[in-house]
């Protein structure tokens, strides 16, 4: 395959990799016996060279540079080597979410919309970080579907899926407000059929004051919110698709 073809993923999912484990490294104070020019060296977050790539990506993703499949792979098989590699996906997918700001507009729409809005969204900015459709939303409240994602073959043991969860959560913070979470409770690297992400409120909106109290936890609950009533279409060659088939037989 030509390697122009999979130049897909922007620099800026691999800047806010290099970025979140850099600070996680970071010292908070020297020790009072530490000689910083023997320890230094030996800490991820002040290496010279993560410094200097750092520094490239920041350039390639001001210019909208993108990268190889395979460079981005090698990220994520660095950072599972991690014992906190959940938390730094997780935090990646946030950081990757906010970068597009939708401002407060979507607070005035009604709860389902508010919903509508947030999966379009999840679904625009992922495929324009990589490039490819990930997945797409199924029946449900907000219910994010995939399989063979390039996650799993990057990590075989499903922390790098964390990083939809944390993107998922940013939006649904940033779009329709409460206290989101988001919750990968199907995972192909755990030797389930397809991964799945489903969001939830922990808490309403505060400025949810387009229904009544016990309408909106209806509409939270996903109990006759009338979304989704449809699949979306299907999203082929990517890393999923929109309606998962059954198994043979079943």
């Amino acid at each position: 395959m030509n390697e122009a073809i999979q130049r897909r993923v922007q620099a800026v999912v691999a800047l806010k990799l290099l970025e979140v484990i850099r600070d996680r490294d970071l010292p908070g104070e020297f020790l009072e016996d530490e000689d910083p020019a023997q320890t230094i060296p030996r800490r991820f977050g002040l290496s010279d060279v993560v410094e200097r790539q750092i520094r490239t990506f920041r350039d390639d993703a001001r210019r909208g540079v993108r990268i190889l499949d395979r460079e981005v792979a090698d990220l994520f098989r660095f950072v599972i080597r991690r014992p906190d590699s959940d938390k730094v996906f997780h935090e990646v997918g946030r950081l990757l979410a906010a970068e597009s700001r939708p401002g407060r507009w979507p607070r005035a729409l009604p709860m389902r919309a508010r919903f509508t809005l947030a999966r379009t969204r999840t679904r625009k900015r992922l495929r324009k970080l990589f490039g490819r459709p990930m997945g797409a939303f199924v029946p449900g409240v907000f219910v994010l579907e995939g399989r063979s994602l390039f996650f799993t073959d990057a990590d075989p043991g499903g922390d790098a899926c964390h990083l939809i969860s944390g993107l998922c959560e940013q939006v649904l913070a940033q779009t329709v407000g409460g206290t989101p979470a988001v919750a990968h409770t199907l995972c192909e690297s755990a030797g389930d059929e397809l991964c799945r992400w489903e969001g939830t409120l922990d808490a309403p909106p505060a400025t949810a004051v387009d229904a009544p109290a016990d309408e909106r936890s209806r509409t939270i609950a996903g109990e006759g919110s009338g979304v989704d009533d449809e699949p979306e279409r299907a999203m082929n060659g990517g890393w999923g698709e929109a309606r998962i088939p059954p198994p043979a037989g079943g």
